[in-house]
């Protein structure tokens, strides 16, 4: 069924010449929301292609995943001609998205500023591991180093710091980036000059924090781990195990949300230790010896209605086949019969475009080969 998400970057042209996660998933949100997308890769492909799964059909799933709805040419930038014909492009276009270390574009002459003299209007967008100034320009760098470095590993945990799936900054730097871009698009429309957005995804974690970055300013805190409540100090915002070997998520925050549950437990004795210090280690024994003698379905059917915020805690297949994602649009299944997560947006009350030829498998990309002399 069509949606008005589709429609509303419709005439936005996207030149997409990065590779992997952060820009890809960037301009896959793009193209969801109808802008045309032009994806450049190296005579190879995007190295993309060669991790994870396949298909049934020998397609890489990774890659499919976060490039379809695109068209994919092949350039060697390094050459001059394939570069003097992205230049010839480029008036065309109204973004473009890179995910090089700083220095590479510049290299090959493309730089922002070579680009702004034959397209004022081009907005510009670098996605970088450190940003494109400051002390780690040409640091190489993964999204746990990203992570260890912006002060979210350290509080989360048990005893040690542990890693995050999905890749958090990565992640995080996309939507930042369709974020400044829609901004940007925004920003022309009353002044008609395109720009240059850099970002570092070492620096997205910041602004995800910005609780425990007000907490330090004000009064120098710095959370261990299991010290709060969002990391595994409290016994009301908590993981417990059943005894059928499975888990739920208690997340009632809000003091009648956890009254429900000290209640539905028959225990009313626990509803005034909310307020125990953390970490609330006793407090957690307890609801944990309590939620082991019972099966995760026997939780869910205990704690399930009279809003407790008891949830039971799924993997991916278990989630994918849950009411909510299909209730809500959330997945579609695709051409080799692989599922694509959607925009988690609903328009006017309409899901986003279920129609194949929406996302079209990349796998099948629209392949335009270098010109032939």
């Amino acid at each position: 069924m069509a949606s008005r998400l589709g429609q509303f970057l419709r005439g936005v042209k996207v030149l997409d010449l990065s590779s992997f996660l952060p820009g890809p998933l960037a301009s896959l949100l793009l193209a969801d929301m109808g802008a045309e997308v032009l994806k450049v890769e190296p005579p190879a492909g995007d190295a993309m292609r060669q991790l994870g799964p396949r298909h049934v059909d020998g397609g890489p799933v990774f890659y499919e995943a976060v490039n379809a709805g695109k068209t994919v040419r092949r350039m060697d930038l390094k050459n001059p001609d394939a570069r003097a014909e992205l230049l010839r492009l480029v008036p065309d276009y109204d973004v473009l998205i890179e995910g090089f270390r700083p220095g590479v574009m510049d290299r090959l002459g493309l730089a922002y500023e070579t680009l702004r003299e034959i397209n004022p209007g081009l907005i510009y967008c670098s996605l970088s591991g450190y940003g494109a100034t400051g002390p780690r320009v040409q640091a190489a760098g993964h999204d746990a180093n990203y992570l260890a470095e912006a002060g979210v590993l350290h509080r989360n945990g048990g005893a040690d710091p542990v890693f995050f799936d999905p890749p958090l900054a990565d992640v995080s730097g996309s939507l930042f980036g369709v974020i400044a871009i829609l901004g940007a698009l925004r920003g022309r429309d009353a002044d008609g000059l395109g720009c240059a957005i850099d970002i570092g995804l070492a620096d997205t974690p910041m602004p995800l924090q910005l609780f425990q970055v007000a907490a330090f300013g004000a009064v120098g805190d710095v959370p261990q781990r299991r010290d709060t409540y969002l990391n595994g100090g409290a016994a009301y915002y908590q993981v417990y195990r059943t005894s059928d070997a499975r888990h739920i998520a208690v997340g009632a925050i809000e003091p009648k949300f956890w009254r429900a549950f000290c209640l539905a437990a028959g225990q009313p004795g626990w509803i005034a230790r909310q307020d125990d210090p953390f970490p609330q280690t006793g407090l957690i024994a307890e609801v944990a010896a309590f939620v082991a003698g019972l099966t995760q379905d026997e939780c869910l059917a205990r704690f399930g209605a009279g809003d407790c915020c008891t949830s039971p805690v799924l993997d991916i297949g278990e989630a994918l086949a849950s009411p909510n994602t299909a209730g809500r649009g959330l997945v579609r299944r695709a051409g080799h019969g692989e599922l694509q997560a959607l925009f988690p947006a609903r328009i006017d009350g309409e899901p986003p475009d279920t129609r194949p030829a929406v996302r079209t498998v990349a796998g099948q990309p629209t392949l335009i080969p270098e010109k032939q002399e």
